[in-house]
């Protein structure tokens, strides 16, 4: 029998590769003899580039770069252990939890951070890089990024303009001649599992600006500065940036990864099954396995416990899913695929203590599963 353990991270408690192992070793106290692949996931999310170092025996690479308010500081990416392919967290570098609470105001941060993780990546040399852009402080529709990668962004008086979101609404004109050779030879792949344009009621700043410090005032101000530079790119290069489905995503950095480095956004559970190559090694499996740290109704949305089941599902293969907490809507995974669903968590507890015990817990409950289906046999 041959049993494929695909889990993510259980924030807080365990790695995705913690996480498989746990879960092996369980089944194993009851079935030692069959065949275990383990295969840590991600959705794109924070633990995405750990995931890939696990799964493929890569390393971090440390860059001091800009914080989102220009300080510096260190921040880290990943290279696959083939070197192809690079996966960088947006978060790393220009994350909210970069900014303490009382100095958070999306007016003054930047993503030009994020854009030298992707320089270094691009200096390298892979041919690949994953961007993993959640948990962003940032509002300057990617202005930074494009900044650090080479491209101007002129004022009327043909200086550069400050990359944030108060700064862009000086934007006048966009040279893009400088910006680093080797955008054009390598693919762009960004996990993204919102749906937002970049303006407008639904848009990056009205949707995502009040968690970033956002008051009303500011919220319309920021979305009239995301129009400004979406007019402005929509007039000097002929792309819209603004009304695609994602452009918004992370304080509209979706945008300028759209519409500066041709990226393509796709649902982020669903790209790391891609990548990780997941369908090439559940073919011949009789068993999969998945999980994470809480599954609920936004789970099916892009979320790797349904991106996983939804490709055992295609090949006839039952899915289990192992999780923390089992919240409102978590039925819905049901109908992608997975057989059944439990919790780990064996009995009322403190949040600090089910996190303190999430590996013990997912072994004991793999256990308990693997003498249920031994028993079937």
């Amino acid at each position: 029998m041959k049993i494929v353990i695909a889990p993510d991270s259980f924030k807080e408690s365990m790695t995705s590769l913690e996480a498989a192992t746990a879960i092996e070793e369980g089944f194993k106290m009851v079935m030692p003899a069959e065949e275990y692949v383990k295969i840590p996931m991600a959705d794109g999310g924070e633990g995405t580039v750990q995931s890939i170092i696990d799964a493929t025996g890569g390393s971090f690479k440390a860059v001091t770069v800009k914080g989102p308010l220009g300080e510096s500081l260190e921040a880290q990416y990943g290279l696959s252990g083939d070197q192809k392919l690079a996966v960088i967290e947006m978060a790393a570098s220009s994350g909210l939890d970069k900014v303490a609470v009382d100095k958070r105001n999306p007016l003054k941060t930047s993503t030009y951070g994020f854009g030298k993780l992707i320089r270094s990546a691009l200096d390298e040399g892979v041919e690949e890089i994953l961007l993993g852009i959640g948990g962003s402080a940032t509002n300057d529709g990617g202005a930074g990024m494009i900044m650090s990668l080479g491209g101007k962004l002129l004022d009327k008086n043909n200086n550069p303009i400050t990359p944030t979101g108060e700064g862009i609404k000086k934007l006048a004109s966009i040279d893009i001649s400088q910006m680093h050779p080797r955008i054009q030879e390598v693919s762009f792949k960004v996990a993204c599992d919102v749906d937002n344009p970049l303006t407008g009621p639904n848009g990056a700043s009205y949707i995502y600006g009040p968690q970033k410090g956002g008051t009303p005032e500011i919220l319309e101000q920021l979305d009239q500065n995301l129009k400004h530079f979406a007019s402005i790119v929509q007039k000097q290069l002929g792309r819209n940036i603004d009304s695609p489905s994602g452009a918004g995503a992370a304080g509209g950095l979706g945008a300028g990864l759209l519409g500066f480095l041709n990226a393509d956004l796709q649902r982020g559970g669903e790209l790391l099954v891609e990548i990780l190559k997941l369908e090439d090694s559940v073919k011949d499996t009789d068993l999969l396995i998945t999980g994470e740290g809480g599954i609920n109704h936004q789970t099916r949305f892009g979320k790797t416990p349904v991106a996983v089941s939804r490709v055992g599902k295609k090949h006839g293969i039952p899915t289990i899913a192992l999780t923390g907490s089992l919240n409102k809507g978590y039925e819905t995974i049901y109908e992608e695929g997975v057989m059944a669903v439990f919790s780990i968590i064996p009995r009322l507890t403190s949040l600090e203590a089910a996190l303190e015990n999430g590996e013990e817990n997912l072994r004991s409950l793999s256990t308990n599963i693997a003498t249920i289906i031994k028993a079937s046999f």
